[in-house]
């Protein structure tokens, strides 16, 4: 039911847009309000023609159809490709990812640490700088 409604609204708006561009213009239009001697905004009033009327037909049955679409419940199950695609697709794992840093089974060579260093400590220990030999130049300091 659902593809039957959904393909006579695709069939509906083809003919609904070839009867729209078949028409002639109206001649004065949206030109007409800058100005000018005519009492009527959108131009004046022209004959019905057949296409006028199958504008109106067209658009009409265009209207019922999307609200008919909108209240039809989209009918059948999956369809091959579909329950393919669900098969073909792995499941889910069935634990969470472990967070970054965390081994998943504890090393047997790993050394234990030591507390946690702080935010921006050095990951090393500094090297004991040598003691400065002062300048060759400079004078002893006096007793």
């Amino acid at each position: 039911m659902f593809a039957f409604l959904v393909s006579l609204l695709i069939l509906d708006a083809i003919v609904l847009s070839i009867v729209v561009l078949l028409q002639a213009g109206q001649g004065g239009g949206l030109a007409s309000l800058g100005g000018g001697g005519t009492d009527t905004v959108l131009g004046g009033r022209q004959a019905v023609t057949i296409l006028t009327k199958l504008t109106w037909w067209c658009g009409g049955i265009f209207m019922v159809l999307s609200l008919l679409l909108s209240l039809v419940p989209r009918g059948g199950g999956s369809s091959g490709l579909q329950e393919r695609l669900r098969q073909a697709t792995p499941a889910a794992p069935s634990q969470a990812p472990l967070p970054l840093g965390t081994p998943t089974q504890p090393a047997a060579e790993t050394p234990k640490a030591a507390a946690p260093l702080p935010l921006g400590a050095p990951t090393q220990p500094a090297a004991k700088a040598p003691k400065a030999t002062p300048p060759p130049n400079a004078e002893k300091p006096k007793k």
